[in-house]
């Protein structure tokens, strides 16, 4: 994998005005294998986001990278596009960034550096082209109802006296919304985010992740030391899904994101190179093995059915499972 830009464009972004420079991402050959967080599909592109402001897309199903312009060297943690041009990433100082070229380039729509020491901003969700939300640490959630033009605090929608960590974000199939979080913190909206409940919840540490199953009220929630829990009534009943690691012992690596395909398959990658696949809509789950420990923030499926990894190493490309072509699927 390489990045598609030459010495001379890095010769020439070191002679821009230092004020500017010291606004955007350094450009750098080794950002494809520097810490990505997060990865999504724009059209048949893919973007992933990273540490320093660093912003990659491919257009070759992750053989090859370019490197976006990016107003910000802080770290981002999530990416979503809701088309082929149209997407936003957030992270560290509570910011909020969009693009309109697919990836391209980005301005920042959203920022606040003095509230909680700079705290992040952890995942989000746009439930149409200009509805969407986001969240993160010390309960922060965000609304905007015009494309992010204007982003409004309202993290007293939910019933979070301490301030929980917000970790996850997603949108089931028949349209009900789920947030988890910190202390097994799951909260769920059936009026397209305006109201919101909390409800109980199967495990008392962190969830990380929360992901429609395909079927029209099932639910999916994990975290830590591998812990995952089905519901098929959007969460009102919980049922632990135990994973069998190497010598029948449970899968104990934390779980930090997941992918839904259009076929019924469901992925979750995490810590320790984990990268489990279910095709029983989230009810059981197998380890697909891997050659190496390298920890998983996220993966998307390419056009051309592979999946693309990123974490701790940067971008890695594997084939799916069986070698047949999976369809996409929204998380």
């Amino acid at each position: 994998m390489s990045l598609g830009f030459s010495p001379a464009a890095l010769a020439q972004q070191e002679t821009n005005d230092s004020a500017n420079q010291a606004d955007y991402a350094v450009l750098s050959n080794k950002a494809v294998h520097g810490l990505l967080l997060g990865i999504a599909r724009a059209g048949t592109r893919l973007v992933a986001v990273g540490e320093r402001g660093h912003i990659l897309y491919s257009d070759d199903n992750g053989s090859h990278w370019t490197q976006a312009k990016v107003p910000t060297r802080q770290v981002l943690t999530a990416v979503r596009f809701v088309d082929a041009q149209n997407g936003w990433a957030v992270g560290y100082d509570k910011l909020i960034l969009h693009s309109a070229d697919g990836g391209e380039s980005w301005s920042v729509q959203h920022a606040d550096p003095a509230s909680d020491e700079g705290a992040p901003l952890l995942d989000l969700l746009f439930t149409d082209e200009n509805t969407g939300f986001a969240i993160g640490a010390y309960g922060a959630l965000y609304n905007t109802t015009d494309a992010g033009k204007h982003w409004q605090e309202v993290s007293d929608w939910l019933d979070n006296p301490d301030g929980y960590h917000l970790n996850g974000i997603a949108q089931t199939t028949d349209g009900t919304l789920f947030i988890v979080g910190e202390a097994g913190s799951i909260f769920r909206s059936r009026s397209k985010g305006l109201t919101w409940e909390t409800l109980q919840s199967p495990y008392d540490g962190s969830l990380f992740g929360v992901l429609g199953s395909g079927q029209s009220s099932g639910v999916l929630v994990f975290g830590l030391r591998g812990h995952i829990y089905h519901s098929t009534d959007l969460g009102e009943n919980w049922q632990r899904v135990a994973v069998q690691a190497a010598a029948g012992n449970l899968l104990e690596y934390g779980l930090s994101s997941g992918l839904r395909t259009s076929d019924g398959r469901i992925f979750l990658v995490g810590h320790g190179g984990t990268l489990l696949q279910s095709r029983d809509f989230g009810q059981s789950f197998q380890i697909e093995p891997r050659s190496d420990l390298l920890s998983l923030s996220q993966l998307a499926l390419a056009a051309n059915g592979n999946l693309v990894l990123v974490g701790q190493a940067g971008v890695l490309v594997t084939a799916a499972a069986d070698g047949k072509p999976l369809a996409v699927s929204q998380r």
